[in-house]
C-alpha cells in the first residue's frame, strides 16, 4: 500500500502537499526559534500546526480511496513528524472514524487524541482530546450497539523505578462525536501509577502500584496489583476480573509492623508477646518507638525471610529484624543504630 502510495505524486482534488508541509517546517522553525518547548507552554502554542495536521488529514480522508486508508496517512503524517522532530503521529482506523494520536510535546495538555469522520456527508474533525502524558490508540471490539470504539492511553514520565502515571480511557463513538464509556480515573481517584499495561484484543492488563500502611514512595520490592479488564458481552462495559498481587509479603511485613507500633503505643502486653516472642526483647521496647519513613532492607531473595526496618525512639534511630515463619512475621531482633 505504502509503495503505490509513493507513485503517487499528489491527491487529484487537493492543495499540493509539499507547500502544506513547507508551512509546516517553517512553523517548527519559528517554534524553536521563540524558545517553545517548556513545560509551561500550553495548546495554544501548537494551534496553527495541528490545524495543518488537521487539514492533512480531512483533505485525505476527502479524496477517498488509497488516499483515505491508514497506510497512506501515516506515511504523509510520518513526513510531519520529521519536520518537527519531537512529534510522533499515529492514526487508526476504527469502523468510520480515524482516529490520531498526536505527541507534540511533554508540556501538560499538549498532546491531543483527534477523531475525524464524516459530518454532514463531509470529512471532518470530530472531536479532540487533550490530556496530560503521551497519548497511545489501540482498537476495540464494537460495542453490542454496534457503535465504533477504541482505548486511549496516556503515560506520565516513568520514576527511578519505571512507574508512571496511566490514564486509559474507552471511547465510543456517539452520533457525530465520541464519549468516554470507562476511565481509569473512576477506578483511581488519586491516579493511577503503574509498571506495565497491555492492551491486547479485549483485555486489558495493568500492574500498578498499591499504597498501603508502611508504603513507602521510591522504594523498591514493595507490593504491587495486577488487575485484568474485559468486556462485558452484554453491556459492553469493562469488568475488572480477579487480578494477582506481586511481592505480596511486603504488604504482610507491613501489616504485621503497624500491629507492633499499635501494641506499643497503647501497651498492650498481650498482643506484644504474639509480635515479639522473645521476652527479652520485649522489655527492651521503648514505647516511644515510632516507624521512620526509609524503605526496608530485604534479604536479598525474591521471597524473603529477613527484613530489616527503620525506627526511631527519643530522636535515636533503631533497627528492628523481622523475621518470616509460615505465613507469620515475627520480631527477632532489635536495637538502636549506633553512629
Amino acid at each position: 500500500m505504502l509503495g503505490a502510495a509513493a507513485l503517487v505524486p499528489e491527491r487529484p482534488d487537493a492543495a499540493d502537499p509539499v507547500d502544506r508541509l513547507d508551512q509546516f517546517r517553517q512553523l517548527a522553525r519559528s517554534h524553536a526559534l521563540l524558545g517553545h518547548g517548556d513545560a509551561a507552554e500550553s495548546p495554544d502554542a501548537y494551534r496553527d500546526m495541528y490545524a495543518l495536521l488537521d487539514e492533512e488529514i480531512v483533505e485525505s480522508l476527502g479524496a477517498g480511496g488509497l488516499y483515505a486508508s491508514a497506510g497512506f496517512l501515516q506515511d504523509r503524517l510520518d513526513a510531519f513528524g520529521e519536520a518537527w522532530g519531537a512529534a510522533a503521529v499515529d492514526v487508526l482506523r476504527v469502523g468510520r472514524l480515524v482516529v490520531g494520536a498526536f505527541q507534540m510535546s511533554d508540556a501538560p495538555g499538549v498532546n491531543s487524541v483527534r477523531v475525524y469522520g464524516r459530518l454532514g456527508g463531509e470529512a471532518a474533525l470530530l472531536t479532540t482530546l487533550f490530556r496530560e502524558g503521551r497519548p497511545t490508540v489501540y482498537p476495540w471490539s464494537p460495542a453490542p450497539s454496534g457503535a465504533s470504539q477504541f482505548v486511549a492511553a496516556w503515560e506520565g514520565p516513568a520514576t527511578g523505578q519505571g512507574i508512571r502515571p496511566l490514564r486509559l480511557d474507552l471511547i465510543r463513538q456517539q452520533g457525530d462525536g465520541v464519549r468516554v464509556v470507562w476511565s481509569t480515573t473512576d477506578l483511581f481517584p488519586d491516579r493511577l501509577m503503574a509498571r506495565a499495561y497491555s492492551v491486547r484484543g479485549e483485555e486489558i492488563r495493568v500492574r500498578y502500584e498499591l499504597h498501603y500502611p508502611g508504603w513507602t514512595p521510591g522504594c523498591d520490592g514493595q507490593t504491587e496489583a495486577e488487575d485484568v479488564f474485559r468486556s462485558s458481552h452484554e453491556s459492553g462495559a469493562l469488568v475488572r476480573k480477579a487480578g494477582r498481587q506481586l511481592n505480596g509479603w511486603h504488604r504482610e511485613l507491613r501489616t504485621t509492623v503497624a500491629q507492633l507500633f499499635d501494641a506499643l503505643e497503647s501497651r498492650d502486653e498481650s498482643s506484644l508477646a504474639k509480635l515479639v516472642p522473645d521476652v527479652q526483647i520485649r522489655r527492651r521496647l521503648p514505647a516511644t518507638l515510632r516507624p521512620e519513613a526509609a524503605c526496608d532492607a530485604a534479604d536479598g531473595t525474591a521471597n524473603p525471610q529477613t527484613v530489616s526496618v527503620a525506627a526511631t525512639a527519643e530522636h535515636t534511630p533503631w533497627a528492628l529484624i523481622f523475621q518470616r515463619g509460615g505465613a507469620r512475621w515475627r520480631l527477632a531482633a532489635a536495637a538502636p543504630v549506633l553512629e
